[in-house]
């Protein structure tokens, strides 16, 4: 089982989820602002529970998983970013690749935290799963997430389908030589 690990950025901590994250985890997941484009459902408790459960499995079965944010500053937890796999019903599909994501409540959104923790996320998946192949998925409406996107290195891949959702699928192209 791999160790989450901790990554430090000049304002974020990226650390494993814990278990006093919950409730700040939990109403992130209810903010019309942050599932506007994930889905546009505000999560029921319930629901956030399930998905903070799963966080722990992608580690230890994976290998990779999303970390934890945390304000530097405030020490507040403020969103996650990372990887996983959630072996979805796409076409094409991104199964078996590390799928990027990242989430922030709406306090910290627009503050380029998003591109602050990708950036460490993708540092530590370049020295750690070398060679692993990295996508992501967003709705092609969500301006905001592309742009986070393409500064990270991602390009168009194709056009999918989830849920009845138009998605726009990328993938990350390395420079050579580097990240």
């Amino acid at each position: 089982m791999l160790t989450p690990p901790t990554l430090t950025t000049a304002r974020l901590i990226l650390r494993p989820h814990r278990a006093e994250d919950f409730e700040a985890y939990a109403a992130m997941w209810a903010e019309p602002a942050v599932v506007r484009f994930i889905g546009g459902v505000a999560f029921t408790r319930e629901a956030a529970w399930s998905r903070f459960l799963r966080h722990p499995g992608l580690w230890r079965f994976l290998g990779f998983g999303a970390f934890a944010v945390e304000e530097r500053a405030s020490g507040a937890f403020i969103g996650e970013a990372g990887f996983h796999d959630f072996r979805r019903a796409l076409t094409p599909s991104l199964e078996g690749t590390m799928e990027a994501g990242w989430v922030f409540s709406g306090a910290a959104q627009g503050k380029g935290y998003a591109r602050e923790a990708m950036t460490a996320a993708l540092g530590w998946a370049d020295a750690h799963r070398p060679g692993t192949r990295i996508t992501c998925m967003i709705q092609p409406s969500h301006a905001a997430s592309l742009h986070v996107a393409g500064t990270l290195g991602f390009v168009p891949l194709a056009d999918g389908l989830y849920n009845g959702q138009p998605m726009a699928l990328l993938e990350r192209r390395r420079a050579t030589g580097g990240a």
